[in-house]
């Protein structure tokens, strides 16, 4: 290797050694930012214009941040080991979701609905990126995570989220002009995001009824 083929990567670590503290810091930032923009995406603040009431779209925005985590630590990323992590580190909040959305009914008892599932989708999101970024500082990657001896941290997370979530939410929903949330999914993910706005879009319309775009919506979290 020839010195001037090495010298982009010879820098980057002398950079990086004059500065770690701040690299750190600043990694620490960004992960944190990737952890609130899905909060908000789990309580439909994102582009998605309408409430996150599935399961299957509550996981693919977790599965898009963890993506996007393991970018930020330079980490590999698995698509099928992320999945596998949160539906064993998540289950038992996904089992509360979903059993809300199901209830969902017009009226007093959909807007209550609503605010409960808007809130528990934030805080699960937001105690499982906790959890994982804690994780990732430590210098850890996907396949030495022990879900096992984090569940304890997630559910205190979890609680703690429940009250973030409304603040962040607040926040986002008082800035002048709030700007789109944008999430990096995977392209498999991000084309079912994609169809699924279409979807709702002919929805609305009334070119679908309510009940064909929940059976094409269900057709398509199959795939997940």
């Amino acid at each position: 290797m020839s010195f001037i083929s090495f010298l982009p990567t010879y820098l980057k670590h002398k950079i990086g050694g004059l500065f770690p503290e701040n690299n750190n810091e600043n990694r620490k930032e960004r992960a944190n930012e990737v952890v609130n923009n899905h909060v908000l995406w789990s309580m439909g603040a994102g582009a998605i214009p309408f409430p996150i009431v599935d399961v299957g779209v509550l996981t693919l925005v977790q599965l898009a941040m963890m993506k996007q985590l393991c970018r930020t630590y330079d980490v590999d990323y698995s698509r099928r080991v992320s999945k596998s992590l949160i539906t064993a580190l998540v289950g038992n909040t996904l089992v509360r979701v979903g059993a809300i959305a199901t209830k969902l009914v017009p009226g007093y008892g959909y807007v209550v609905g609503s605010i409960s599932l808007a809130i528990l989708s934030g805080a699960s999101t937001y105690a499982l990126g906790q959890v994982f970024v804690n994780h990732l500082e430590g210098g850890n990657d996907l396949l030495n995570f022990d879900v096992d001896k984090v569940k304890e941290m997630y559910e205190q997370e979890f609680e703690k989220g429940k009250e973030y979530v409304g603040t962040l939410k607040k926040k986002y929903d008082e800035q002048p002009d709030p700007k789109p949330i944008e999430i990096d999914p995977a392209p498999e993910e991000k084309d079912i995001f994609e169809t699924l706005n279409r979807l709702h879009e002919l929805t609305e319309k009334g070119i679908l009824t309510e009940e064909e775009f929940l059976k094409k919506k269900a057709e398509l979290l199959m795939k997940i």
